[in-house]
C-alpha cells in the first residue's frame, strides 16, 4: 500500500499527456480472446486495472508482451475457461470475459467481479443480454457458471433497462460471433463503448450505429488479428482540466485527444467562468483565469447533473465538485447515477470547504473557501483523485492513504503531478 504526501497551494503549470482510455482498454483485452491471432495495442494505460486484466488473459493462456504503451496479447493458446476469484475480485470488468470465453469454448466459469464501491452496481443487464444471445447462467455463492444453451450463439433483438457500459461491452463482446442479427437498443454510447466497437470492427466484426444508443451487429463466424491505438482517457484529461481551474493555474494536454469527448467537460466548466482550446490532439487552458459561478437566467442557482452519455460523465463529479470549492458562488451538484459517490465531500468540509450534503445523491457548494492540508484515505479512483486536486489547493501538507486505489485509474500520477509543479511524495504504508 502506498500514500500520497501532498504540500500546497500550488498553482499548477505544464505539458502532460493522459494515458490511454482505461475504459476502453480494460473491454479490450477481454475481447481479444476471440480471436486466435495477435492482438496489438497501442497507448494502453500502464495502470494497476489494466494489470490485473492482462493477468486474467494470460491466465487463461495468453501471450502477453508488453514494450512501453504497446501490449501484444497473442491468444493462440488459451486454453482455460475458468477465472481466478482473487483477480476476478480485484477489478469490475473482469466480468466481461465470461461472454467472450462463451463464445470461444461454450462455457465458463466466472467469480463475481470487484470495483469500485460507489454504489449498487448491477449485473441483471448482463445476465439478462447472455441470456437472449442463447447463454444460460447459475449463480453460487460468489461466482458464476455459464453455458451455451443452444447449437451456437444467436442474435436477438434486445432492450436494456438502464444503459450500462459495461453491460453493453459485454453484450458487444459477445454478439460479435453470433449467428444473425443483434440490435442492442438503449446502449450506452460513451467514448469507450464507441472505442470498443471499433475495435471488434478492426478485428473483423460488423458493428453499425457507433456513436448512438442502438447498435447492430451482424455476426460473423470468426475474427482475425488487429492492430488499435486507444484514445486519450478523457476523464483523467479533465480530472487535471480541474485542477488547473480550481488553482488558478496552466495545463496543455496532449496525445491521442477527440475533441467531441470534451464538449460536455467544456460546457460544465464554462458553467464556472473558464474557458480552454480545444482541437485534435491539443487542449490548452490559460492560466490565471477566475473561477465564478455563472447564474441561470433568473438569477438561479445552477445545477450540474450527471448521466448517460453524452450528458455531463459521473467519474467527473468527483473532481468538478472540489474545482466548484474554489469557484465564487453557490452551485448545486445532483449526482443521479451512484449513491456513494458523494460520501468524499466530508473530507471536504473536514478541509474547510463550504458544503452542505443534502442526501446520497446531492450537495450544494459554496465558494470561494479556503482549504486546509488533512489526512485522508480514497474510497474509490475518482474520489481518490478529487483528494488529489484538494490537496494542491489546500494549503499546508496533506496525506492521501491507499493511493493505490488511484492508480487503478491514473498512469504515472507522480511524474504527471511532479510535472506541474506540485510537491508530492510517494511512501510505503505499513499495514498493521
Amino acid at each position: 500500500m502506498h500514500s500520497l504526501l501532498i504540500e500546497g497551494p500550488v498553482k499548477i503549470s505544464g505539458c502532460i499527456q493522459p494515458g490511454g482510455n482505461k475504459n476502453a482498454a480494460l473491454p479490450m483485452i477481454a475481447a481479444s480472446i476471440l480471436t486466435r491471432e495477435e492482438i496489438i495495442i497501442h497507448n494502453m494505460p500502464d495502470i494497476l486495472d489494466v494489470s490485473v486484466m492482462l493477468q486474467l488473459a494470460q491466465h487463461l493462456g495468453a501471450k502477453i508482451h508488453r514494450e512501453g504503451s504497446t501490449v501484444t496479447i497473442q491468444p493462440e493458446n488459451i486454453h482455460r475457461s475458468v477465472l481466478p476469484a482473487k483477480l476476478c475480485s480485484a477489478v469490475r470488468t473482469s466480468f466481461i470475459f465470461a461472454g467472450a470465453l462463451v463464445a470461444r469454448f461454450g462455457e465458463a466459469h466466472v467469480s463475481l467481479p470487484g470495483g469500485d464501491f460507489i454504489g449498487r452496481r448491477r449485473l441483471d443487464s448482463h445476465y439478462y443480454g447472455l441470456n437472449k444471445l442463447g447463454i444460460s447462467h447459475s449463480i453460487h455463492e460468489r461466482s458464476v457458471d455459464f453455458k451455451l444453451s443452444r447449437k451456437h450463439l444467436t442474435g436477438t433483438e434486445l432492450f436494456l433497462d438502464e444503459a450500462s457500459v459495461t453491460a453493453t461491452e459485454h453484450i458487444l463482446i459477445t454478439a460479435v460471433l453470433a449467428k444473425g442479427r443483434t440490435i442492442i437498443r438503449n446502449a450506452a454510447a460513451e467514448p469507450h463503448v464507441q472505442q470498443l466497437a471499433e475495435f471488434l470492427n478492426a478485428m473483423g466484426a460488423k458493428i453499425s450505429g457507433i456513436d448512438t444508443n442502438t447498435l447492430y451487429i451482424e455476426g460473423v463466424e470468426s475474427l482475425h488479428g488487429a492492430e488499435f491505438t486507444i484514445d486519450a482517457d478523457h476523464i483523467e484529461a479533465a480530472s487535471f482540466l480541474c485542477m488547473a481551474a480550481a488553482t488558478g493555474g496552466s495545463v496543455e494536454l496532449t496525445g491521442p485527444i477527440i475533441p467531441r469527448h470534451y464538449w460536455m467537460t467544456r460546457r460544465v466548466l464554462e458553467r464556472f467562468n473558464i474557458k480552454f482550446k480545444l482541437e485534435p490532439g491539443h487542449i490548452w487552458m490559460p492560466g490565471n483565469q477566475k473561477m465564478k459561478v455563472v447564474k441561470d437566467i433568473g438569477n438561479a442557482i445552477p445545477m450540474i447533473s450527471d448521466g448517460p452519455w453524452p450528458q455531463f460523465p459521473s467519474d467527473m463529479m468527483s473532481c468538478m465538485i472540489v474545482a466548484a470549492t474554489q469557484a465564487r458562488g453557490t452551485v448545486y451538484f445532483f449526482e443521479k447515477m451512484f449513491e456513494s459517490r458523494i460520501y468524499f465531500v466530508d473530507r471536504l468540509i473536514s478541509m474547510g470547504a463550504n458544503a452542505i450534503v443534502c442526501d446520497p445523491h446531492r450537495v450544494v457548494i459554496s465558494g470561494p473557501a479556503k482549504l486546509t492540508g488533512l489526512e485522508m484515505t480514497s474510497p474509490d479512483i475518482r474520489a481518490g483523485m478529487a483528494m488529489v486536486v484538494a490537496a494542491v489547493c489546500a494549503k499546508g501538507k496533506s496525506r492521501i492513504n491507499n493511493a493505490d486505489m488511484i492508480f487503478r485509474g491514473y498512469e504515472n500520477l507522480v511524474e504527471k503531478l511532479t510535472q506541474l509543479g506540485v510537491k508530492v511524495k510517494l511512501e510505503n504504508t505499513v499495514i498493521r
